[in-house]
C-alpha cells in the first residue's frame, strides 16, 4: 500500500482564490480592507519566516496587513500596550501575537498577552472566550491549525462522523481545540500525551490519527492500523545525522538535502507510514500552509463580524 498524499499547499492556494473576491467585495462595502495587525518580539529565526508569510499572505489576498516589532529587550507592559492599541484600532480587525515570546518576560507571558486580546480580534482562537465557545460549540474564531487539518478532512472527503480519531498532544493550540472539532464532527476521539500507556497499542486503534507532539519521527508504521488517515502537524528541524539517517535511507533526496544544508525539516510521522496508511499528509507541504489560510479566513469572519456583516 503507497498512502495517497493529502496537498495542503495545493488546498491552501485554492482556499486563497476563493477567499480573494470576498475581500474584495467587504472593501468596496465598507471603503476599507480587512485589517490583520501582527505583533512580533525578539528575532526568532523560525518566528521571522512565519510572521513573513502571514503578512505576504494577507497583502497578496487584499487585506491590510501590519507588523508591530518590539526590540528582543521589550517588556511584558510594553507588549501588553502594543496589543491594547490594536484592540482599540478601528482598522485592525485580527490581532496575531507571534509565538514564542522571549523568555525573560516570564513563563506566564504568552497566556497574559492572549488573554489580553479583545475575543472579537482573536484570529487565533487563543483567548480564553473563544476556547470556551468552542468548547460549547459556538466559536466562528477557532485556533487555525486544528481549522486546517478539519477543512484538509472534508475538502478531502474523508469521513470524521463514527470514526475513532487519535489526537497525540494535548497543547491548547492543536491538541485540545482540535479533538473538540473531531468530537463536534461526530468522532469518538481519544487525545493521548507522554504519559498514556501502551501508546502505540491506542494509536494503532484510530481510523483518524493524528500526531502533535514536536518529535521527529515518533509515529512509525507500528503505530498505524493499515488503512488509517494520518495527519502530521508537526514540523522539526532536524540537525543531528543520526536523527536524520532514521528517518531517511541511504539514497533518499531528503538525506541528500539534510548534508547539503546541515538540516532538514521533518514531520512527527516517520515517512514508512506511508506504507501502511491510506492517506498521508507530508511535511513540508501538509498541514501548515493550512494554518495560514485558516489565519486569512479568521480575519475576514472577525471583520464582517465587526462591520455588522453576517458571518
Amino acid at each position: 500500500m503507497s498512502a495517497r498524499i493529502l496537498d495542503g499547499q495545493a488546498l491552501a492556494k485554492q482556499l486563497q482564490q476563493e477567499i480573494r473576491p470576498e475581500v474584495a467585495a467587504f472593501t468596496a462595502e465598507h471603503g476599507r480592507p480587512p485589517g490583520l495587525g501582527i505583533v512580533l518580539v525578539g528575532n526568532d529565526p523560525a518566528s521571522e519566516v512565519y510572521v513573513g508569510s502571514k503578512l505576504k499572505t494577507g497583502t497578496d489576498i487584499g487585506f491590510r496587513s501590519d507588523l508591530e516589532r518590539l526590540p528582543l529587550t521589550a517588556t511584558l507592559g510594553e507588549t501588553l500596550a502594543v496589543v491594547e492599541r490594536l484592540n482599540r484600532s478601528d482598522v485592525h480587525d485580527g490581532i496575531l501575537v507571534q509565538s514564542p515570546l522571549p523568555k525573560a518576560m516570564g513563563h506566564d507571558a504568552e497566556q497574559r498577552v492572549f488573554d489580553a486580546i479583545a475575543p472579537e480580534k482573536d484570529v487565533d482562537g487563543l483567548t480564553p472566550v473563544n476556547a470556551g465557545l468552542l468548547m460549547q460549540k459556538r466559536a466562528t474564531l477557532v485556533a487555525c491549525t486544528p481549522r486546517g487539518v478539519i477543512e484538509l478532512l472534508e475538502r478531502e472527503g474523508i469521513p470524521i462522523a463514527g470514526r475513532h480519531a487519535v489526537v497525540v498532544g494535548r497543547s491548547d493550540i492543536v491538541g485540545k481545540p482540535l479533538a473538540l472539532l473531531l468530537l463536534h464532527r461526530d468522532a469518538t476521539v481519544t487525545i493521548c500525551h507522554s504519559r498514556t500507556p501502551n501508546l502505540v497499542d491506542v494509536c494503532r486503534s484510530a481510523d483518524i490519527l493524528v500526531a502533535a507532539v514536536g518529535r521527529p519521527g515518533l509515529v512509525t508504521h507500528a503505530f498505524v492500523k493499515p488503512g488509517a488517515v494520518v495527519i502530521d502537524v508537526g514540523i522539526n528541524k532536524v540537525t543531528e545525522p543520526a536523527v536524520a539517517q532514521s528517518l531517511f535511507p541511504e539514497g533518499h533526496k531528503r538525506l541528500d538535502l539534510f548534508r547539503s544544508k546541515g538540516f532538514v525539516l521533518a514531520g512527527d510521522v516517520h515517512p514508512d507510514v506511508a506504507e501502511v496508511a491510506s492517506a498521508l499528509t507530508p511535511v513540508p507541504g501538509g498541514v501548515g500552509p493550512l494554518t495560514i489560510a485558516m489565519l486569512m479566513k479568521n480575519t475576514l469572519r472577525a471583520a464582517r463580524a465587526r462591520a455588522g456583516t453576517p458571518v
